[in-house]
C-alpha cells in the first residue's frame, strides 16, 4: 500500500486491473435507499442509506447527492465527505449553517468545469466523531512521555484520547471495503483512484489526509479544510502535530499520482493553524507536490464554521475534480 516510484504506480496499475471489490456487507442487510422529500436542496437529490451496517464501526446514516440530470448512462466521479449531516441543509444541522454543497457542486457542473461526481456524505456520530477521525498511527511517533502528555491532555476536554480508543483505521476499512463497494454496486461511478476523492474539515481534514496515506490504490486525492493539526485542544508543547508530520514524511504518496488541498482561516480555532504552513508545505515541496497537485491556502478573517467552508469550497472541488 505504502511503496513508492515506479513499483508504486505499477501496483497502481494492477489494482484498477483487478476486479472490483465487492462489499462485505451483505446487500440484504441494508436498508433499501430512499429519496428524501423534506431536505431543502438547491439542486439535485439525496438518497438517504439509514445506519449502514458495519462490521468496523458503529453504523451511521449515510446520504448520497446526486445531480440533476444523474443517468445510469453516464459515469461519476465520487467525492466522500465526514460530517454528512453538516452538508445540504441548515434547517437540519446544529448550529444552522451548512457546506452548500449541493449549490456549489452543481453550479460547477452546469459551468462544466468539472468531472460529472457525486458526494456520499457520512454522518458523524458526534460521542465518537474524535475517536473516529484521530490517524491512529499518528501515536507511532510519540515517545512514551509525549503519549502520557496527550492522553492527560485530552482527558481534560473529556476526548480521551489512547491507542485502545482511536477508531480511524475501522473507520477507513469501513469506507473502503464495505461503504465504496456498494456505492459503485448501485450508482454509475468510475471506481478507479483518479475518480475517488474525499474531504472532511477540522477533525475531518485529519482523517481525509490519513485517508490518502492509508489507501493511495483508492483515493487519489484530498482537501483537507481547517485541518486540526493540534489533534487536541491547542496547547504549549503539543507533540501531537510533531507526530503527524512524521507520519506524513512517511506515508504521503507519490506526486505524480495523488493531489492534496490544505487551507485554514485567522479566526476562532482557525487562528492555531497558520503557524504550521511551512512545516506542512516542507513535507510536500520535499517529496515533489507542486502547485498542480498541492495546495495550503489562508483566508484571512475567516473562522472555523460552515459558513467559512461553504464560501470557498469550489476551490477544492475544482482542485480534485477540475476536466
Amino acid at each position: 500500500m505504502r511503496s513508492v516510484g515506479y513499483l508504486f504506480i505499477i501496483s497502481l496499475i494492477l489494482f484498477s486491473c483487478k476486479e472490483e471489490k465487492k462489499s462485505t456487507v451483505a446487500k440484504e442487510d441494508i436498508i433499501v435507499s430512499k429519496t428524501l422529500e423534506d431536505i431543502k436542496l438547491s439542486s439535485g437529490m439525496v438518497q438517504r442509506i439509514d445506519s449502514f451496517p458495519s462490521k468496523f464501526i458503529t453504523p451511521r446514516n449515510v446520504d448520497v447527492w446526486l445531480p440533476a440530470n444523474y443517468s445510469s448512462h453516464k459515469k461519476y466521479a465520487v467525492l466522500y465527505m465526514h460530517d454528512g449531516q453538516m452538508l445540504f441543509d441548515p434547517t437540519k444541522t446544529w448550529n444552522k449553517q451548512e457546506w452548500r454543497v449541493d449549490e456549489i457542486v452543481s453550479i460547477l457542473l452546469e459551468d462544466e468545469k468539472i468531472k460529472d461526481m457525486i458526494v456520499v456524505a457520512i454522518w458523524n456520530i458526534p460521542e465518537i466523531r474524535h475517536n473516529d477521525y484521530f490517524p491512529k498511527k499518528a501515536l507511532e511517533f510519540l515517545s512514551e512521555s509525549e503519549m502520557e502528555s496527550v492522553i492527560n491532555e485530552s482527558k481534560k476536554h473529556n476526548i480521551n484520547i489512547t491507542p485502545k480508543n482511536l477508531y480511524a483505521d475501522n473507520y477507513l476499512k469501513f469506507i473502503v471495503e464495505e461503504l465504496k463497494p456498494y456505492i459503485d454496486s448501485q450508482f454509475s461511478t468510475i471506481t478507479t483512484f483518479q475518480n475517488t476523492f474525499i474531504a472532511g474539515s477540522s477533525m475531518g481534514g485529519l482523517i481525509s489526509m490519513y485517508a490518502v496515506c492509508e489507501y493511495p490504490e483508492v483515493f487519489g486525492g484530498a482537501a483537507c479544510i481547517s485541518t486540526h493539526w493540534p489533534g487536541i485542544m491547542p496547547s504549549d508543547n503539543n507533540p501531537v502535530p510533531g507526530a503527524f508530520f512524521k507520519y506524513m514524511e512517511q506515508y504521503v504518496p507519490s506526486p505524480k499520482t495523488h493531489k492534496f488541498y490544505f487551507d485554514y482561516g485567522t479566526e476562532t480555532l482557525d487562528k492555531y493553524y497558520p503557524q504550521y504552513l511551512e512545516e506542512v508545505d516542507s513535507i510536500f515541496f520535499d517529496k515533489g507536490y507542486t502547485e498542480k497537485n498541492y495546495m495550503n491556502l489562508e483566508f484571512e478573517g475567516a473562522d472555523h464554521s460552515e459558513e467559512s467552508w461553504n464560501r470557498r469550497f469550489d476551490i477544492p472541488v475544482l482542485f480534485l475534480l477540475k476536466k
